[in-house]
C-alpha cells in the first residue's frame, strides 16, 4: 500500500462523513412537513415547512418586496418575526440596525420556515397585487439605458404615489434557470394608471437587465407586483433638493410630471450626476419641466466631460456640484436616488451643511 495516500484518504473519509452529518442535521432540524403562519391579527393557518419565510408568505398572498430575488443582499423583506425562526443570521445582521434587531425585525429571504412562527408585517403589504402586463414599448435613452412601457390589461387600473417602485419578474430565458425578481422605480405620472414606465440601466452580468436590454420584444406578457415603497415628495414649505445619477432619474420624473400635473410650485433643485456627455438622456425633458414648473432648476453635472462633449455646464461629483449651488441647506429637504456610494456621499455632504437626517429621503439601489 501506497503510505503517502493515507493523509488523503482521511481527509477525503472526514468530509464524507460530515457531508453525511449535515443531511441527517437538516433531515432532522429543517421540518419538511406543515406547520403553522400567525400572520398579523389572522388565525394560525398550516403551511409546508422547509422553504425560506419570504417564499410561505408569497404562497400567502402577501408579497413582500425583495429587489436581490431573495438572496439576501438588499435587505427589502423585513418582518417582523414575533416567534420562531431562530436566531439572527451573519448573512442579515448587517441589513438590520441595533433597534430593529431588538425589535425582532428579520430578513424574510434568511429564514427558514422550520418551527411554527408568529410574523406581522406592514398593513399596507397586505394590499399589494401581482399584475399581467404587456410590453408596449422599449426605447433604448443612451448607450445603457432603456426605457420600458408596460401596460395593464383591459379594465386594470394602478394606482401608486409617485416615488414608488414596482417589483418586475424576469422570466425563464437561456441563462436563468428560474424567474426571478428585481426592483425598478416608476417613471410616469401617477394620473396615468393603465401603464407605467420603467427606466432601466444595464448592469454588468445582471440578470434582469441583460433580459430587459437583449430579449426584450414588444408584445411580450410579464409579471409585476406593486406598488411599493415610501419615496415621494413630502408637500411642505421646505426648499428639496433633489440628486440623482444613472437610472434614479426615473421616481425625480413621476414626481416632476405629478407636480405639473397638480401645480405643486415648491422649489425644487434636481442634480442629475453623470460620467460623460452619453450618459446624459432625457434632457429636453427635464428642460421642459424648467418652463413648466415655478421653481423648477434641472441641473446636469459631469464627473469627467469629454472634448467632444463640448460641455459647459457644472464638472464635479454630484456633492461638490450642491456643495457649489449651497452653501447652506439649513430647512431643506434632501431626496435622492441612486447607488449605495452615492447616496451615502450625499447624506454625509446635507447634514454638515444643515439638513436635518430625518428631512432626508432616499430610494438606494443594490
Amino acid at each position: 500500500m501506497d503510505f503517502s495516500l493515507i493523509p488523503l484518504l482521511v481527509v477525503a473519509g472526514i468530509s464524507v462523513a460530515l457531508a453525511l452529518v449535515i443531511v441527517i442535521v437538516e433531515k432532522l432540524v429543517i421540518k419538511a412537513g406543515p406547520v403553522t403562519l400567525k400572520l398579523n391579527e389572522a388565525a394560525p393557518k398550516e403551511i409546508e415547512g422547509g422553504g425560506s419565510l419570504l417564499g410561505a408568505l408569497k404562497d400567502e398572498g402577501v408579497l413582500v418586496p425583495s429587489a436581490c430575488g431573495g438572496r439576501g443582499s438588499c435587505g427589502m423583506c423585513k418582518v417582523k418575526v414575533l416567534e420562531g425562526g431562530g436566531k439572527i443570521l451573519a448573512t442579515e445582521a448587517p441589513h438590520l440596525t441595533d433597534e430593529e434587531q431588538e425589535g425582532n425585525i428579520r430578513l424574510s429571504c434568511q429564514i427558514k420556515v422550520r418551527e411554527n412562527l408568529v410574523v406581522e408585517v406592514p398593513s399596507g403589504l397586505l394590499d399589494i397585487e401581482e399584475y399581467e402586463v404587456l410590453v408596449t414599448g422599449a426605447e433604448p435613452l443612451n448607450h445603457d439605458t432603456m426605457r420600458v412601457t408596460l401596460t395593464f390589461e383591459e379594465g386594470v387600473e394602478f394606482s401608486f404615489r409617485s416615488g414608488q417602485y414596482v417589483q418586475l419578474e424576469t422570466p425563464i430565458y437561456d441563462g436563468l434557470p428560474a424567474p426571478t425578481q428585481r426592483a425598478y422605480s416608476i417613471a410616469s405620472p401617477p394620473q396615468e394608471k393603465n401603464y407605467i414606465d420603467l427606466i432601466i440601466r444595464r448592469v454588468k452580468r445582471g440578470v434582469a437587465t441583460t433580459f430587459v436590454h437583449d430579449l426584450i420584444e414588444v408584445d411580450d406578457e410579464l409579471t409585476l407586483s406593486g406598488p411599493y415603497g415610501d419615496f415621494y415628495l413630502r408637500e411642505t414649505p421646505a426648499e428639496a433638493i433633489f440628486i440623482a445619477g444613472g437610472s434614479g432619474l426615473a421616481p425625480f420624473e413621476a414626481i416632476l410630471a405629478d407636480m405639473a400635473a397638480r401645480n405643486i410650485a415648491k422649489k425644487v433643485t434636481l442634480i442629475f450626476g453623470a460620467v460623460n456627455g452619453d450618459d446624459l438622456y432625457d434632457v429636453e425633458k427635464m428642460r421642459g419641466y424648467e418652463r413648466e414648473i415655478p421653481n423648477f432648476r434641472y441641473v446636469p453635472a459631469l464627473s469627467s466631460p469629454r472634448e467632444e462633449d463640448n460641455w459647459e455646464g457644472e464638472v464635479g461629483l454630484v456633492t461638490e456640484v450642491a456643495g457649489r449651488l449651497f452653501e447652506s441647506m439649513e430647512g431643506m429637504e434632501g431626496y435622492l436616488c441612486g447607488g449605495p456610494g452615492m447616496i451615502d456621499a450625499c447624506i454625509k455632504e446635507m447634514t454638515n451643511r444643515g439638513i436635518k437626517e430625518k428631512d432626508i429621503y432616499y430610494d438606494k439601489f443594490t
